[in-house]
């Protein structure tokens, strides 16, 4: 028998130690019969002053990504879904599609990661030149625009808030998103991107749609969207932005 709640779909989802975003949007974003647990990659050590310390923060994901998959495996998910952006994109797009098909195999599972449903968001409305906000130093921000044109896409500028640790990146206010959205749509792109999984700006990208008049993707709900039509599951919603309301 499939519990009631999760009678359409459940995830295990591959969240930091230090995330508290993930949930809350996947909360607000999924449909009813569909749920999501999460499995916590442990981070010691959150600080991503430098970019030193984002790399050892990322190390450190590394290093407990399996005992996350493991624990959330034992619920029996329908797919997995990895909810740590940064960590599938420093390898960049061959390295992190063998990292994906690792886990997929391990798992016996379809996977979901943000980038890859960002991705297929700009695909999806035929962007090609886009602009990223990021929680990130510029090492990782760097690693990100390179894993973005390597999916043919033309970054015509990377704003990042260069956040001090990874519990930081939650208190975000949305203040400094919506400056750094404004600083992005200055470079006329055809659409802006939010990455970072703890970066929750799903409201306000949708918000943004309207007042800087561009398609804007969070990559929470990106990565809730694709997750969704990759199952099969349709439901839309108009309070979310373009790609739940439209696709």
């Amino acid at each position: 028998m499939v519990p009631p709640a999760a009678i359409r779909n459940k995830w295990g989802v591959i969240i930091p130690s230090t995330n508290i975003m993930v949930e809350h949007d996947l909360a607000m974003l999924c449909p009813s019969g569909v749920t999501f647990h999460a499995g916590r990659a442990y981070i010691s050590k959150p600080s991503m002053a430098s970019d030193a310390d984002a790399k050892a923060l990322l190390d450190q994901m590394d290093a407990s990504f399996d005992v996350a998959l493991r624990d959330v495996l034992t619920l029996t998910p329908d797919r997995i879904v990895i909810a740590m952006s940064a960590e599938v994109m420093r390898r960049g797009v061959r390295g992190g599609a063998e990292f994906v098909d690792a886990v997929a195999q391990k798992a016996g599972l379809p996977v979901t990661t943000g980038p890859a449903a960002v991705i297929a968001a700009l695909r999806r409305i035929g962007a090609t030149r886009i602009a990223v906000l990021t929680p990130y130093q510029p090492e990782s921000d760097r690693l990100t625009s390179q894993y973005m044109r390597e999916c043919g896409f033309d970054v015509v500028h990377v704003e990042g808030l260069r956040r001090t640790s990874a519990t930081d990146i939650a208190e975000t206010t949305p203040g400094q998103v919506i400056a750094g959205l404004r600083a992005l749509a200055a470079h006329r792109p055809d659409a802006l991107v939010v990455v970072g999984t703890n970066l929750s700006a799903v409201k306000l990208a949708a918000e943004a749609e309207h007042w800087l008049g561009l398609p804007t993707v969070a990559m929470n709900a990106a990565t809730v969207w694709h997750a969704l039509r990759e199952s099969g599951i349709t439901d839309r919603r108009a309070d979310a932005g373009f790609l739940l309301r439209d696709f």
